[in-house]
């Protein structure tokens, strides 16, 4: 799996025209499911995430979580994260999770995200989506399970 995380101080997903989520300050977290990917690597995310020190404290420094500023995050489907881009000048998504695959994981991943108490909306799977936030920082992070 690979995840982008971005925080921000508020974000939307729209789908045809119409605002389906929106959260306040939090992450913006963007998830590709590779085919090889399975439970374990939902594991290791969950694990990390909403404990991952990206927010700043009273000093300026990167020490508190998204736990600790009690914020949300909301959670976009991206297939093309998995694209591999090393040859030629077409992305190449060979290594992206077949749709049922990739759904059924992105359903526990959510589900499991709810479990750990912090707030979680998501955009739709498999959906044209546009996206709109505003990163603070900019702060941006890459976590791939691979």
């Amino acid at each position: 799996m690979i995840v982008v995380l971005q925080r921000v101080s508020k974000a939307s997903v729209e789908v045809e025209g119409r605002k389906v989520s929106e959260i306040g300050r939090g992450i913006v977290l963007f998830l590709g499911v590779h085919k090889e990917d399975s439970e374990k690597d939902i594991d290791y995310l969950i694990s990390k995430i909403p404990n991952l020190r990206i927010f700043e404290d009273a000093f300026g420094k990167m020490n508190l979580s998204l736990k600790d500023i009690k914020g949300e995050i909301l959670v976009v489907s991206e297939f093309t994260l998995t694209a591999d881009c090393k040859k030629g000048l077409r992305p190449s998504f060979d290594t992206a999770a077949p749709a049922e695959q990739a759904k059924k994981l992105y359903e526990v991943f959510v589900e499991r995200l709810k479990q750990t108490g912090v707030p979680v909306k998501e955009g739709v799977f498999r959906s044209f989506m546009n996206v709109s936030l505003i990163n603070e920082g900019p702060v941006t992070f890459i976590i791939t399970t691979r």
